[in-house]
């Protein structure tokens, strides 16, 4: 059931395990209170949020903490929400989750820079044993990890990886935390604060089924571009095939590099290609130099593939049925989008279309800066978790 009351947008299923909620006061007391009003609850075991980053932060933390003050909270600051409604800015959107149903454990990663395998084995294990505490599903079968990352932190790919291989068989999928499209700073939130240039990790264990995807709407052409010239630290093309990287992507796409934009950069992305599939590699500005700075990762002597998009709509379309299908109507499922798939919904003028189509899934989630699965860090795509129901005899 849905419906707006008093400014916050809520979605009740706690028979399912979840409840969700979205406000859009820009009093950061109010809004807090406003998801307060609805989350809370005897069996609240857990709280997720995405917020823009436009609120005052240190306000926030404090709003929360105080509505909040016996349940953990963790959540990000965001490039757009998807709400219970649909997508949205300017507004903080946040699941409940039901301890009847969920053993979930966090922990914060404060040094990117030095996360190695001995610290994620122990991270994963202290998170896996806690959950194992509660006795609430078996493990192996039944947990899954969310990151949450600062998006401008450059240090997703060591990070996932790492993470990744301590995670061994447990699936992940996360987002890079994003700041309304300023790329000045993004922040994760775990204990009562705000983070820059930190991951939180979050491990759901779960009695009920759930499902960890990852989609995309792009398909490959012919055009191949080599990196000659990178600044690995930076995340920085210098030279494609020997030349000006900015000038070889111009002539590819058509414009002048003096016209190279985010749009053009949304509807024409190139990818690597490992595995047999591809993971897109989003540019993020032209620079002076015309060079091009990249959201992931890049070096010398990749091969990058120029990719074009297929209907957006069509692919979110078929991924949701697909997901109904499998798991029936999901109970809710949590997003991380890329905010260059927004952008380019919104000059299609097709946001109001897909906010339906989320709507009708109880999708709601956050605009990313980059997202996560299985431990590869990509651009472009939508990624999450969707969860089912368990059986009325349960």
């Amino acid at each position: 059931m849905q419906r707006l009351r008093d400014g916050v947008v809520t979605t009740y299923s706690a028979e399912r395990g979840v409840i969700t909620a979205a406000s859009q006061h820009a009093d950061t007391a109010l809004a807090a209170a406003e998801l307060a009003q609805v989350l809370r609850h005897d069996h609240l075991g857990f709280v997720l949020f995405f917020c823009s980053a436009e609120y005052d932060l240190a306000a926030l933390a404090d709003a929360l903490e105080s509505c909040f003050p016996t349940t953990p909270l963790s959540g990000c600051t965001t490039a757009g929400e998807i709400t219970p409604l649909g997508y949205d800015r300017g507004s903080i959107v946040a699941i409940g989750f039901d301890r009847r149903f969920f053993a979930i454990e966090t922990a914060l990663i404060d040094d990117l820079d030095h996360f190695e395998l001995a610290n994620a084995q122990r991270l994963v294990d202290t998170l896996l044993g806690r959950c194992r505490q509660q006795a609430l599903a078996p493990i192996n079968e039944h947990s899954f990890a969310l990151t949450l990352l600062d998006g401008l932190s450059s240090r997703e790919e060591q990070v996932l990886a790492t993470l990744d291989a301590a995670l061994g068989r447990i699936p992940s999928f996360g987002g890079s935390a994003g700041d309304d499209n300023h790329l000045s700073h993004t922040h994760v939130y775990i204990a009562g604060r705000f983070h820059t240039r930190a991951a939180v990790v979050v491990m759901i264990n779960t009695r009920l089924p759930f499902e960890v995807f990852s989609t995309h709407h792009l398909t490959p052409l012919n055009h191949k571009l080599v990196v000659t010239d990178a600044d690995r630290e930076q995340r920085r093309v210098i030279e494609l095939n020997g030349l000006p990287a900015a000038q070889v992507y111009a002539d590819l796409v058509g414009v002048a590099p003096e016209q190279l934009s985010a749009a053009i950069f949304a509807r024409h992305p190139v990818a690597v290609h490992i595995g047999g599939q591809h993971y897109v590699r989003s540019i993020q500005r032209v620079n002076s130099d015309r060079s091009l700075s990249f959201y992931c990762a890049v070096e010398n002597g990749i091969v990058l593939t120029a990719m074009q998009p297929t209907p957006l709509l069509d692919n979110l379309e078929a991924m949701l049925a697909g997901v109904r299908a499998r798991l029936g109507s999901p109970s809710v499922i949590i997003g991380c989008d890329c905010f260059l798939r927004r952008m380019e919904l919104e000059g299609l003028q097709q946001l109001d279309q897909a906010s339906q189509l989320l709507r009708q899934s109880s999708v709601v989630g956050f605009n990313t800066y980059g997202e996560q699965h299985h431990g590869m860090h990509v651009n472009q795509t939508f990624t999450g978790v969707a969860f089912g129901s368990l059986p009325a005899n349960d």
